[in-house]
């Protein structure tokens, strides 16, 4: 199984065009090939699809919008590099399942076929979104999503502000209760950030626009305490995951 991966924790920084942080990135990965962009993520396909054009065109890439097929399949298995687009990851996963997508995606990304994802694209490539940071606006049939990589995806990571006075829970709160009722890595991928897999070989690029960022990724597992990760990561792919497991093996449901 050969598999190539490019995944964004985000498509624009602040002060920046879409894509325009990771472009050279982006053309390395494609390497001239056609790209098919799934905007199911936001609700205007159109005009997403647009930006997408708008971004790669200048830079001779050619984009074709999957929303526009006669046969979404048939173009999928035709697809010579796909990008899954940003937006909300319940509608995203939901779409892709309505049009019975997600297997020939998972088929074509395993067989050698390029796949790119930013936000909500990058949340899908991994086992479930149960780490997506999206509101449900949509009821998917099922969390699970392509499995691309045995572990899960958090991109859009955001530190704590110790100066905030907001109580809510803050992001590695959320990402603790998670890993209270499954048993698997989460890679939080902070803002211009992105992950390359090639075949066994995982490895963080790109540099975090936060300013109190210790570094472009971060690690959560069971019972360890967050690390800080960056450059090869590729141990990460032989780490197992097991879902709805509570702390000693008992089955959480």
């Amino acid at each position: 199984m050969t598999v190539h991966l490019l995944l964004l924790s985000n498509s624009t920084n602040h002060d920046s065009g879409y894509l325009a942080h990771a472009v050279d990135q982006v053309l390395e990965f494609l390497d001239g090939a056609p790209l098919t962009f799934v905007p199911f993520a936001l609700a205007d396909h159109e005009a997403y699809t647009q930006r997408v054009i708008d971004a790669l065109a200048p830079h001779g890439v050619e984009v074709t919008g999957l929303h526009a097929a006669a046969d979404p399949v048939e173009a999928v298995q035709r697809a010579r590099a796909v990008f899954v687009g940003g937006g909300n990851t319940f509608r995203l996963l939901a779409t892709l399942q309505r049009l019975a997508l997600l297997e020939p995606l998972r088929e074509r990304v395993r067989s050698d076929m390029p796949y790119m994802g930013a936000s909500a694209g990058t949340n899908i490539a991994g086992g479930t979104i149960r780490t997506t940071n999206d509101m449900p606006i949509v009821q998917p049939s099922s969390f699970d999503a392509l499995g691309l990589v045995p572990f899960q995806l958090n991109p859009h990571f955001i530190d704590a502000d110790p100066a905030s006075t907001h109580r809510g829970e803050t992001r590695e709160q959320r990402l603790a209760e998670f890993l209270e009722e499954n048993d698997a890595a989460v890679l939080g991928l902070r803002e211009g950030t992105w992950l390359r897999v090639d075949d066994e070989r995982a490895t963080i690029g790109g540099t975090a626009v936060g300013a109190a960022a210790p570094g472009p990724a971060v690690v959560f597992e069971r019972g360890a305490s967050p690390r800080e990760v960056s450059g090869d990561i590729s141990a990460l792919l032989t780490r197992r995951s097991r879902l709805d497991v509570r702390p000693g093996g008992v089955t959480s449901r």
